[in-house]
């Protein structure tokens, strides 16, 4: 009997234990990382700018599970158009730090207002959220009104809470929801990874970069967090104040999109009949990056 107890309790320690040998974030990543890190109130953050200087400004937010390189097509694109493009990591993502505790929106929104603080960045900023990026875009414009002058939304979370189904009981249930997200998350997204691998992208080597982050230690913790936090409800408060204050609203779906479906078009309609929206045929829920210029030329077209 002990013995048999000896080994549930050794198997039951095996999403921890791995979780535990992954590697940090050393000094060497960062070292030989582009961009730059800013120490701001809850953390180190890593960030990057790319295009001219004096250009306005893009505000780049990315989703869920891939930090900022998810951008640098878009990026490239959007600096041809003469924005001056800021990029940076998510807590919990990329190069910047793991913050403990829970992702709320109020948490990712004092990220997003330390960092322009730290570069001095004021106002009249056009703003990009991918995915759950979305749901922390709309957040920030919905507190910050004034300093946005679009909000541009790619496949966006916050129409729905995106916790439900396999990873409900995961995000719902303490302790033993940690143990079984870590058991069970990991294996799903490096399918995902692996089943998208032979997709273009505008993003070089997007696969092995997406698959490197499941190496880090405090990456999968991060995305439960996030899944705790700020999806766990929508965004409809957030875009009903985006509407009464009078901020263009761009949103692009992706057509054959498994992640965040194409209902959430008619959900954004109800709560902001002024929002454009666009849908990228033949699109999955990697638009941004498999449909770079598609997205792009929207963007532009929306610019009059």
């Amino acid at each position: 009997m002990m013995w048999f107890v000896l080994i549930l309790l050794g198997l039951l320690a095996v999403p921890l234990t791995i979780e535990w040998m992954r590697d940090d974030i050393g000094d060497k990543a960062r070292g030989n990382a582009s961009g730059q890190f800013a120490l701001l109130s809850q953390g180190a953050t890593h960030y990057e700018w790319m295009g001219p200087e004096r250009g306005p400004v893009a505000l780049c937010i990315h989703g869920l599970t891939t930090p900022s390189f998810v951008w640098r097509g878009m990026a490239k694109g959007l600096a041809l158009m003469g924005f001056r493009v800021l990029v940076y990591d998510l807590y919990g993502r990329g190069l910047s730090d793991r913050v403990r505790g829970k992702q709320d929106a109020a948490f990712f929104v004092q990220q997003i207002t330390d960092l322009l603080a730290h570069e001095n960045v004021k106002g009249h900023l056009t703003v990009f959220g991918y995915s759950m990026g979305g749901a922390i875009a709309a957040h920030f414009t919905a507190q910050h009104p004034g300093s946005v002058k679009q909000l541009v939304l790619l496949a966006p979370a916050g129409m729905f809470d995106l916790g439900g189904g396999q990873l409900r009981i995961a995000r719902d249930l303490p302790v033993i929801g940690d143990w079984l997200f870590l058991l069970v998350y990991p294996f799903i997204l490096r399918k995902g990874i692996r089943a998208e691998a032979h997709l273009p992208s505008s993003v070089p080597d997007i696969a092995a970069l997406q698959a490197a982050e499941t190496d880090r230690r405090g990456y999968f913790p991060a995305v439960l967090a996030s899944l705790r936090g700020v999806l766990r409800h929508d965004a409809e408060d957030a875009h009903r104040a985006i509407a009464a204050a009078g901020v263009p609203v761009l949103a692009i779906w992706a057509e054959e999109d498994d992640v965040i479906p194409l209902s959430g078009k008619d959900t954004l309609a109800q709560w902001n009949p002024q929002a454009m929206q666009a849908v990228i045929p033949e699109a999955a829920h990697s638009v941004t990056y498999t449909h770079t210029d598609q997205v792009l030329e929207v963007f532009r077209t929306s610019r009059g």
